[in-house]
């Protein structure tokens, strides 16, 4: 049996148990008000002892949960899918949120209540990582998520109150989504008052059949694509709303899965587009304050739109977590032992003794540590 997002709504608090059967990740770009996390495993082989309640069971997209809801209703329950999921429900919440009122309430929290966490760590990475000069005409490129679309607000604001004179276009780049995965992007920039640039290509289409690392592949390409209509908009930089916690994910990931010792660079200069350069001005703020400020506002984002996710892989299959998943966990883990793990990771990548490692590489290729040895005796 099914239930629709508009059945949903109109349904009174009581009449249903609502069931999210979606990753801890997925969760922590959003979910429905009042649903229980499950693991779907789990949920058949234990389920619910109570049978005179109405179950509603929900994934990203409602092609896994389907079948739980058709196990659970073999078994005896009344359940239901929520037909086309999660996505389906945040198309019907980002149409009620239209009005002036939400964008006014998203800017001005900016300045009193995460004055500090995001707003006053924002302008510090511009400022520190000097990423932004007089005369640049930045692409903040928007993905749909709540990073992106932050990072946009905050260089509205930044547009308000800097002292130097700088342009800013706001792109946002269709691989592929499905429709109602546009329809909540489009929505939801014009629902914060953000004037968004729409560019087509057909990248997930491109990447859907590769079996080995589509994920890597996709970003490689929407990068150069990003890089190309920047370009086309006059612009020399392009934003990307990596934040802290992807810093500190990435210096983990690269000793623990690539056998080197790297970040991700608040800036960096293309390779392939001569005089352009990608920036990351929510290089310092946290993840947990991007939530916060997301659900003061009430606000829903998507959190990927790619035909992966989509086919909700990762509902049932615990094999499909990606490694950054596993690098959260074992932060998280970390973090119950010491408290500063987190800073302490951040700050290593500053802090590197070139005398205490075997070898590093630069331009000029890699340098051991045994070159010079012996003349430094």
């Amino acid at each position: 049996m099914n239930v629709t997002a508009e059945q949903l709504k109109n349904l009174k608090e009581g009449e249903y148990i609502l069931l999210d059967m979606r990753t801890d990740a997925e969760r922590a770009y959003g979910s429905i008000p009042g649903s229980i996390p499950v693991v779907a495993r789990e949920l058949i082989k234990n389920p619910p002892a109570d049978k005179t309640k109405k179950y509603i069971i929900y994934c990203n997209s409602g092609k896994a949960s389907v079948e739980v809801a058709e196990e659970l209703a073999d078994m005896g329950y009344q359940a239901y899918n929520l037909v086309l999921g999660y996505a389906a429900w945040l198309l019907e919440r980002v149409k009620e949120q239209a009005g002036e009122d939400l964008r006014k309430k998203a800017e001005h929290s900016l300045q009193t209540t995460f004055k500090r966490d995001i707003w006053g760590k924002f302008k510090k990475a511009v400022w520190d990582y000097k990423l932004i000069k007089d005369g640049d005409r930045v692409a903040v490129c928007i993905s749909g998520g709540k990073d992106s679309m932050l990072m946009a607000k905050l260089f509205q604001e930044l547009k308000k109150y800097s002292k130097f004179k700088f342009e800013v276009e706001y792109l946002v780049m269709d691989p592929g989504y499905n429709s109602d995965n546009r329809k909540i992007i489009v929505d939801n920039a014009e629902n914060l008052g953000i004037p968004v640039h729409i560019f087509e290509s057909d990248i997930f289409e491109s990447v859907y059949h590769v079996e080995r690392y589509p994920c890597y592949l996709c970003a490689r390409m929407r990068r150069g694509h990003l890089y190309h209509f920047a370009k086309e908009l006059g612009c020399n930089k392009i934003a990307l709303g990596h934040h802290y916690d992807d810093v500190i994910e990435t210096i983990l990931m690269g000793m623990l899965y690539g056998a080197q010792v790297q970040t991700m660079m608040p800036k960096l200069h293309s390779t392939n587009f001569e005089g352009m350069e990608l920036i990351r001005p929510m290089y310092l703020i946290r993840e947990s304050d991007i939530i916060r400020w997301r659900d003061y506002n009430g606000l829903n984002f998507i959190r990927c739109a790619c035909k992966f996710t989509d086919d909700c892989t990762t509902c049932r299959n615990e094999e499909n977590r990606s490694k950054r998943v596993e690098i959260k966990e074992l932060i998280k883990e970390l973090k119950k032992t010491n408290p500063e793990v987190e800073q302490h990771i951040f700050k290593s990548v500053e802090n590197v003794n070139l005398n205490t490692v075997i070898a590093y590489k630069d331009g000029d290729g890699v340098h051991h540590f045994l070159d010079d040895y012996d003349e430094k005796k």
